[in-house]
C-alpha cells in the first residue's frame, strides 16, 4: 500500500522502509499485538541507521504515535494520517461488532471487502493492496489493541514536528483540533477529495506532505528536481 510513497521518496533521494506489522502482509499468520507492532517499527527504525521520519495511516497512524512517544531512537518528524479520533466507547464497540459480523460471513468477508475496495479506491491502489494482501482476520484484534492506546497523551510526549493528515471526507477526523492542540509542534493537513485511505486515494498529495516534512527537518535532503 506504500508503493507510491516509496517511489516518490526514492525519486527524491530519500531512503525509506515499509515494514509489515504482525497480522499483515508477509506476517499475515502472526497474531497482532501492540508490543509486536512496536517491535516491528523499532526494528525498521534501527535498520534506517539514523534519525527518522515515521509515517502511518489509520491503525498504523495510531501505532506511529504510540511508538514515537516511547522510542529511544531519534525521531525528527511524524506523519499520522487517518487517526484523529480517540478509539473509545460506543464507536469502537460498534466497529468491533461489525468486524465480528464480517468474520462470520462464509468467505470471511472477502467478497464484501473487495467490493467496497473497488468502489472506494483507484485501480492502481487496489492492485497494490491486493498484491500486499488485505487481511480481514486481524481486524478485531487490531481494534481491541487500539482501544488501549492514548494518542492524545502520545502527541503531548512527542518532541518532534507532527503532521496530522486527513482526507476531507475521513470519518476518523472528528477530534482533529483536539489532536492538533496536543502537539508541541503540529500542523493539520486536509487533503481535498480524499477519504480515510488518504495515501491511497490521493498518493501524490500525500507524498508531497511527507517530502515537505523531510525537507523541513533535514534541509537539502530532498532532490530539488522533485519540485519541477
Amino acid at each position: 500500500m506504500w508503493r507510491p510513497q516509496l517511489a516518490a521518496l526514492e525519486e527524491a533521494g530519500v531512503p525509506a522502509l515499509a515494514p509489515d506489522l504482525p497480522g499483515h502482509g508477509e506476517r499475515a499468520g502472526e497474531p497482532f499485538t501492540v508490543d509486536g507492532a512496536r517491535a516491528a517499527v523499532e526494528e525498521a527504525a534501527r535498520a534506517a541507521g539514523g534519525a527518522v521520519v515515521v509515517v502511518g495511516l489509520s491503525l498504523g497512524g495510531y501505532l506511529t504515535l504510540d511508538w514515537a512517544a516511547r522510542t529511544q531512537q531519534r525521531v525528527v518528524g511524524v506523519v499520522a494520517a487517518g487517526c484523529s479520533t480517540r478509539p473509545r466507547g460506543p464507536g469502537l464497540a460498534a466497529y468491533r461488532r461489525v468486524a465480528a459480523l464480517i468474520a462470520r460471513l462464509p468467505d470471511g468477508g472477502r467478497w464484501l471487502n473487495d467490493t467496497l475496495a473497488r468502489v472506494a479506491l483507484p485501480p492502481a491502489a487496489l492492485a497494490d493492496l491486493h498484491e500486499g494482501g488485505m487481511e480481514l482476520g486481524v481486524m478485531d484484534a487490531a481494534l481491541a489493541a487500539v482501544g488501549g492506546l492514548d494518542p492524545i497523551a502520545d502527541l503531548r510526549a512527542i518532541d518532534a514536528p507532527v503532521r496530522l493528515v486527513n482526507g476531507r471526507w475521513d470519518h476518523f477526523r472528528t477530534q482533529e483540533r483536539r489532536f492538533l492542540a496536543a502537539c508541541r509542534d503540529g500542523r493539520l493537513e486536509i487533503v481535498p477529495g480524499a477519504t480515510h485511505l488518504v495515501s491511497l486515494v490521493r498518493p501524490e498529495a500525500f507524498s508531497r506532505i511527507v517530502l515537505d516534512l523531510v525537507e523541513e527537518v533535514a534541509p537539502g535532503s530532498v532532490r530539488t528536481a522533485r519540485s519541477a
